[in-house]
């Protein structure tokens, strides 16, 4: 073997070399614009987290806001309201399921619907579980709630389905208290 074939070589497998890392690099500089498109744009990723001031939200009254695009109760409880939501048992719900990410694993009792310890604090997703429509509240159906008039499905005063063709409770969306007057949605 010579010293020319040596040489060769090297040059060779340079070109080998140089050659594949400009593959990579050309491969990663076309592909990485179809994965960044997948990523949420700035309006969602800036909507992804909300606050809302509920400080001037009365005792009996509801709030709904925008987040995600969906509109979210939120509303203060009455204490009659709490016991109306306390006191139906278990058998007659028709979703017993755990929906609040909140507290995961939980049934559809009214303590774990709420937002931590403050059980006058309700937040719900207001879109009716059946086909999408919006139910209406302060109280509205047979259970003192929300009702959707679109197909006459009933919530009670948990937000949980009663009666009506919604095969599951308002769903729950993640929610918590910064302070005493502030909550965050996401």
């Amino acid at each position: 073997m010579s010293h020319a074939d040596d040489h060769e070589g090297t040059r060779r497998d340079f070109l080998y070399y140089a050659t594949a890392g400009a593959g990579v690099v050309a491969t990663g500089a076309a592909v990485w614009p179809l994965v960044d498109q997948m990523n949420p744009s700035a309006d969602v990723q800036a909507l992804s987290s909300i606050y809302v001031d509920v400080g001037g939200v009365a005792v009996g009254t509801q709030i709904t806001v925008k987040y995600l695009g969906k509109p979210v109760f939120i509303r203060r409880r009455t204490e009659e309201e709490i016991e109306a939501a306390r006191g139906v048992p278990m058998s007659a719900l028709i979703d017993t399921s755990s929906e609040n990410p909140n507290k995961p694993g939980t049934d559809a009792a009214d303590i774990n619907r709420v937002i931590g310890d403050k059980e006058d604090w309700l937040v719900m997703i207001g879109v009716c579980t059946h086909l999408g429509c919006v139910p209406i509240g302060d109280g509205a159906g047979e259970y003192g709630g929300w009702f959707c008039p679109c197909h006459g499905s009933h919530y009670d005063t948990s937000g949980r389905i009663r009666k009506g063709p919604a095969p599951e409770n308002l769903h729950i969306p993640i929610a918590a208290f910064v302070d005493d007057s502030t909550i965050k949605l996401g």
